[in-house]
């Protein structure tokens, strides 16, 4: 994809899937069609996602297909992921976990007593506060996949977790993202 003259290319929440997609899952080769079905997207969508991923250095292609640049995409999702995409909160719904309840943080937070942050879903079994996720099809995306749940719900302690929260989030993504 080649810049507009007119237009600065932009990094959207999809692209961050697709390379998060990519990164959970390092030993598998993608299609593009791979990407749509297991993200819920269209396959145009998915090809567009990567080549502004791939734009925005977060992956690249090579003879095994696409592979997370490791680095940026833990430099990314440190550092800049909470501004880029900022959180937002809404009512009570039933859901996903995610942020502090989810997979990867919940061990560290089991005393947490309350309402639990959410992803709006029909299919899920938690009640607790909304907690809009990246893009709509992450929480099917997520039940297909679970290293990318952990990362997702990794991420969105960063979002819009308190600082405790954000810091061990940090880390752990550090280390899944080496």
């Amino acid at each position: 994809m080649k810049p507009s003259k007119s237009r600065q290319p932009t990094l959207k929440p999809q692209d961050l899937l697709v390379s998060l997609k990519v990164a959970s899952n390092p030993n598998r080769y993608f299609t593009y069609a791979d990407l749509a079905r297991e993200l819920f997207v269209s396959a145009s969508e998915a090809h567009a996602a990567v080549q502004r991923a791939e734009m925005s250095r977060l992956v690249s292609r090579s003879d095994m297909g696409l592979v997370a640049i490791r680095s940026a995409l833990q430099e990314f999702v440190v550092h800049g992921v909470q501004y880029a995409f900022p959180a937002f909160t809404g009512a009570l719904t039933r859901g996903m976990p995610t942020g502090y309840a989810g997979p990867a943080l919940k061990p560290q937070f089991e005393h947490v007593d309350g309402l639990v942050p959410v992803w709006p879903d029909p299919e899920g079994q938690t009640r607790g506060t909304s907690f809009y996720p990246l893009y709509p099809s992450v929480p099917a995306a997520c039940r297909m996949d679970s290293a990318l749940y952990a990362v997702l719900t990794l991420i969105d302690a960063i979002r819009g977790g308190a600082a405790r929260e954000r810091d061990l989030a940090k880390q752990m993504l550090a280390e899944r993202l080496r």
